[in-house]
């Protein structure tokens, strides 16, 4: 009995440790570059200007001045090449000396912008404009259209501009890509990265308990000592 009990556990136990083996070992993969990665690196603060400090500006107009028919919700000041604007609702420029509105940030704005949260002395190869990016795009979940600036790198580093806002965004880099993908394996949301309640996930969660209990209970029915101990208790 022993025997046909042990045989099935092990089939079983074979057959799901093939099936989860190889996420098995994305997880001990990823898990592993998690623990000796320094995640201020992966932000890419290594390439930032740290020490920024924003400009301050004098001689502003009202809020109330400015010709914007909706509620004000919110309002901020933003340097545009060395000349205030105000962002107003998160959404829309106009200029903070005269009140018209600035339809769109151009690439030497941007540029600008990059060069001032970016540390000195990084090479630019090229800038373009987005309007658009796939579900996997490094840039995914940020305010489009924006303005990509590519730096001469080894680790093909890119910083971000939203044009609408005229904010920096982001910065992406070599690094940040592979802890980017394995972020991905480690959770199993093939979407969006941070959704740790998907289907896919508890699956293969309930099925390597499975296996791990599979495995304590082989070797229990294999070890007579084992046998004998559980029997009696």
């Amino acid at each position: 009995m022993n025997r046909k009990l042990s045989l099935k556990i092990r089939k079983a136990h074979r057959y799901l440790g093939i099936f989860l083996g190889i996420q098995f070992l994305f997880w001990t993969i990823s898990g592993l570059y998690f623990s000796w990665t320094n995640l201020d690196e992966i932000h890419g603060d290594h390439y930032k200007n740290l020490e920024m400090k924003p400009l301050a500006f004098d001689n502003l107009i009202s809020p109330s001045l400015i010709n914007f028919s909706d509620p004000i919700r919110s309002i901020e000041i933003r340097d545009i090449n060395k000349k205030p604007f105000y962002l107003v609702n998160e959404k829309l420029l106009f200029s903070a000396r005269t009140g018209v509105k600035k339809n769109e940030l151009t690439k030497d704005e941007a540029l600008y912008i990059a060069n001032k949260h970016m540390k000195k002395g990084l090479d630019v190869k090229s800038i373009q404009k987005i309007t658009e990016v796939g579900k996997h795009h490094e840039y995914r979940k940020k305010l489009l259209p924006a303005y990509v600036i590519s730096y001469h790198s080894e680790d093909n580093l890119k910083a971000y501009v939203s044009i609408l806002d005229a904010k920096f965004q982001s910065v992406r880099h070599r690094s940040w890509r592979w802890f980017d993908f394995l972020w991905m394996t480690h959770t199993m949301d093939y979407e969006g990265r941070d959704n740790f309640n998907t289907i896919t996930l508890r699956a293969f969660s309930l099925l390597g308990l499975i296996t791990v209990i599979s495995g304590f209970t082989l070797a229990i029915v294999t070890t007579p000592k084992l046998m004998r101990f559980f029997k009696k208790n």
